[in-house]
């Protein structure tokens, strides 16, 4: 394989920083930053559709180099907090914290390396033109392959347009990958203005490519009409310490615990008039067992003298004699109803590896040790609906906001209000937990429904069907809010029908290919232009 010029390796680590740019580093994103999106993956194009050192066109094994490289530095970057959460949270020594962050980015990486192997097997066969106007389909189905085959859609592109209130009228249409391939549009649309031939025509393609966002990024200034908020919600924000800061920080026993969240609920409801309608406790490291008589007759109560649905947190388990611990334990969402009367639980569908279970256990037998922090959790089996006040509430945990099709389905069912309960208190004071924010914002937009976010440590609020909200609660601190919010039976029609453009887009991206490797036997390289 031919050597790569340090010309085309520079575009690539610089895509990838100016990837980083448009999402949370350590907070909300300014509206500047977000403006990087539009053409921070024009130089990891450029470097695709480049020559290398003998001046011959960079082939697929080059390409798939240079997107290996921008991927693992992009997921370095945008997942630095990984490290954080391993090392201070986990309990994990800082080099093997360190260690497993430079392998989820050589792993996550290969995504963006299929990405420049497609590009560069497109480019064999057709024009640059051609190449650049398949670029925006190569894009999300990728994104679609990192949703579907590892399970980690992180920060996919189109989350940086989650401000844009006027480009988010396209995500109940199409969802969050529908923003993504406008972007990378636009992004190509940058490359082109800095490689087409003649030359003549790159000024009118550059400006062309400035007034497109121009336009577009001047979506971020409207502001829709407020959506109808006429009812409300206690949040309690316990704001308990997390893995081995658990370990080192004063705890309260767990019947002092009950008393001190029991009472912080009622707080907020003493001067709310009308009286509110749900109360939600978060996902968090309490020792709440839904099995544990305490814990059903202290949120029984609290629903009963309060006449107000409870919605809680907990560890579900199911005592069974023929399982190898003698029980099931599952990541749970408890709910009773305003007269006290447990309806059930809601158990996590889609759990956190390395978080909540370890994947294929059998093979990672041998680090007992390192593994021993992690959780032994049971995934449920369905997306369960409760029907409180005579409303139906579907309700979500932590990681499940990042998957915009799983989460549809509760909307599709029925729900006409989504309650997410989270932990974010593994990341620690990162972008993170503004990175996850975000993600949360477009299931509220992308199925027009309100979304009570009710976290441990914070960002908790109420977000609105346009993906708006008060984000300036404070974190780490323990208290009650009191947060207004709505429902609605409207069903968009990506909630009908998910994730149908991004496999649009994989099928298209897939046609293009075997026309490509088809074309590629019947012409020679160099007719090619």
């Amino acid at each position: 394989m031919r050597s790569l010029p340090t010309k085309l390796w520079v575009f690539s680590i610089g895509s990838a920083l100016l990837q980083a740019l448009p999402f949370p580093v350590a907070g909300p994103v300014p509206l500047w930053r977000r403006a990087f999106c539009w053409f921070c993956l024009a130089p990891l194009l450029l470097a695709l559709t480049g020559k290398d050192s003998s001046g011959s066109r960079i082939g697929p094994k080059q390409a798939a180099l240079l997107g290996y490289g921008c991927g693992i530095v992009w997921y370095a970057a945008n997942c630095y907090w990984i490290y954080q959460t391993m090392y201070l949270y986990g309990g994990i020594p800082k080099v093997l914290s360190f260690g497993i962050l430079v392998l989820f980015a050589l792993y996550l990486g290969l995504y963006h390396a299929l990405f420049g192997w497609l590009v560069a097997t497109i480019r064999r066969a057709y024009s640059p033109t051609v190449t650049l106007c398949a670029v925006p389909f190569l894009w999300v189905a990728m994104e679609l392959a990192r949703a579907r085959i590892t399970g980690f859609p992180w920060d996919l592109l189109g989350y940086t347009q989650v401000d844009n209130f006027a480009l988010t009228t396209l995500a109940p249409l199409g969802g969050v990958m529908l923003l993504s391939f406008i972007v990378a549009s636009v992004n190509a649309l940058f490359a082109a203005a800095f490689c087409a031939e003649p030359a003549r025509i790159r000024w009118p393609l550059l400006g062309a490519a400035v007034g497109v966002v121009v336009v577009v990024q001047a979506g971020s200034f409207l502001h829709p009409a407020a959506d109808v908020a006429a009812s409300s919600a206690v949040l309690l924000q316990e704001n308990l310490s997390v893995g081995a800061e658990a370990r080192l920080s004063p705890r309260l026993t767990l019947p002092q615990e009950f008393t001190s969240f029991d009472a912080l609920s009622r707080r907020p409801m003493l001067a709310a008039q009308p009286k509110p309608n749900l109360i939600v406790w978060p996902e968090a490291p309490a020792d709440f067992n839904t099995a544990d008589p305490l814990f059903r007759s202290t949120l029984s109560n609290l629903a009963r003298s309060t006449e107000t649905p409870v919605v809680a947190g907990s560890l579900g388990v199911d005592y069974d004699s023929t399982a190898e611990r003698g029980y099931h334990a599952y990541g749970s969402a408890a709910v009773f109803d305003r007269d006290g009367k447990y309806l059930g639980r809601y158990d996590k569908v889609h759990l956190v590896p390395w978080g909540e279970y370890v994947p294929f256990k059998d093979l990672f037998s041998f680090a007992g040790k390192l593994t021993a922090n992690v959780g032994d959790l049971e995934p449920g089996t369905k997306h369960t609906l409760f029907q409180l006040n005579g409303h139906t509430v579907g309700i979500f945990i932590c990681y499940e906001s990042i998957f915009g099709d799983e989460v549809r389905d509760f909307v599709k069912n029925g729900a006409d209000v989504l309650v997410n309960i989270s932990d974010d208190g593994w990341y620690g004071d990162t972008g993170a937990p503004w990175q996850h924010l975000d993600m949360e914002r477009m299931r509220a937009i992308e199925n027009r429904r309100w979304i009570l976010r009710d976290t441990n440590t914070g960002v908790t609020t109420s977000i609105d069907p346009h993906g708006r909200g008060d984000f300036t609660t404070p974190r780490h601190v323990r208290d009650a809010f009191l947060f207004s919010f709505g429902y609605s039976n409207y069903k968009t029609f990506y909630t009908l029908h998910g994730d149908w453009f991004a496999w649009l887009c994989a099928a298209v991206a897939l046609l293009l290919l075997v026309a490509a490797k088809q074309r590629s036997r019947r012409t020679p390289l160099g007719e090619v232009h």
